[in-house]
């Protein structure tokens, strides 16, 4: 089990109670929105950081048109990935274990903090 599977499933059972069986698309769609956050941060620093060693790499919009194809691909993986026996084996594993809860309010604001860190270096000379 990776960290993205720990993260779905302290989502998925934090809505589990409230929400029943919306409970799998909120925290696919977290899963999803944070894994877009990191990507797109990493991408903004690796731009920068080839802009500044004035290295040519490809053109913006060559870039933009890769995180769509890519985010689009992690929206689909994430879907197929929880949707199935991996929720299944992830339920299970983290049932035997005893579970550590993160702060939900924390959770939350990862993909928050991520967007504002990628604004912040986005800005930046």
């Amino acid at each position: 089990m990776n960290t993205f599977d720990i993260l779905f499933y302290n989502i998925f059972t934090y809505f589990k109670p409230k929400y029943k069986q919306k409970s799998i698309s909120i925290a696919i769609a977290y899963v999803s929105v944070l894994q877009c956050a990191l990507l797109l941060l990493l991408g903004v620093f690796f731009a920068k950081f080839f802009n500044q060693m004035n290295m040519t790499t490809m053109s913006k919009e060559k870039a933009w048109t890769l995180f769509i194809l890519v985010t689009g691909f992690l929206f689909f993986k994430n879907w197929m990935q929880y949707t199935g026996k991996r929720r299944m084996m992830i339920n299970t594993k983290m049932n035997k274990k005893t579970k550590p809860m993160y702060n939900i309010w924390l959770l939350l604001l990862l993909p928050v903090v991520a967007l504002g860190l990628t604004f912040i270096l986005f800005q930046a000379v």
